[in-house]
């Protein structure tokens, strides 16, 4: 995957430059209509092979919310404007700069906080070889796992026994019929909203 690698550097090097007035109007934004707390999310989550490294994304929430891990969309710790980046994966833009220094890949695994990944157990810990994603198989299939959420009666253990399972088996997966080519069509598929074929099912 070394191919894989040397992309992921140069494109993020690339996107945070050309991108780097939307960041800047996004932080003035959230410093003016989220005031009192950092701009920057921060939390350790676990990359390639089990190492915890930090990831960096776009404030969303109140401060000290001390809520789920997991979120539902229509939360009141969710801002006006923590909802409308969250729709348009715009709070996902400082992650280039995890891409950059190489804690991740664009497509691969989201990163789990520690707890998840603790829990993998037997052949599921094959995912910790890859290096996390922006996007990825099951952030594809799972585009909209706030809205999924928010319709079931206990949302934490719906993601524990039902999703969190399926994303281990799309991403294993992934791991063992990797193509640049699949790469390329699940950034597009990102970018655009669109479904793709992917492991028997459209994602």
């Amino acid at each position: 995957m070394i191919f894989k690698y040397i992309f992921d550097r140069l494109v993020s090097l690339v996107g945070l430059v050309c991108l780097f007035p939307v960041l800047l109007v996004i932080a003035i934004l959230i410093r003016v209509k989220m005031p009192g707390g950092p701009v920057l999310f921060t939390q350790q989550r676990v990359g390639r092979h089990g190492r915890l490294f930090t990831i960096y994304k776009f404030r969303t929430m109140v401060v000290d919310h001390g809520g789920s891990s997991v979120s539902v969309a229509g939360e009141s710790r969710i801002t006006p404007l923590g909802a409308t980046l969250r729709k348009y994966k715009l709070d996902e833009l400082p992650e280039l700069w995890n891409v950059l220094i190489g804690d991740m890949s664009f497509v691969g695994p989201r990163p789990d906080v520690p707890g998840y990944a603790d829990a993998l157990t037997g052949d599921d810990r094959e995912v910790l070889q890859l290096r996390p994603g922006i996007t990825g198989p099951a952030s594809l299939k799972y585009r909209n796992e706030e809205e999924l959420l928010a319709t079931v009666e206990e949302p934490q253990k719906y993601n524990d026994e039902v999703i969190f399972p399926d994303k281990v088996r799309l991403n294993r997966y992934y791991l063992h019929h990797y193509s640049f080519w699949m790469d390329i069509k699940m950034m597009i598929a990102t970018v655009t909203g669109s479904k793709i074929p992917y492991a028997g099912e459209m994602i």
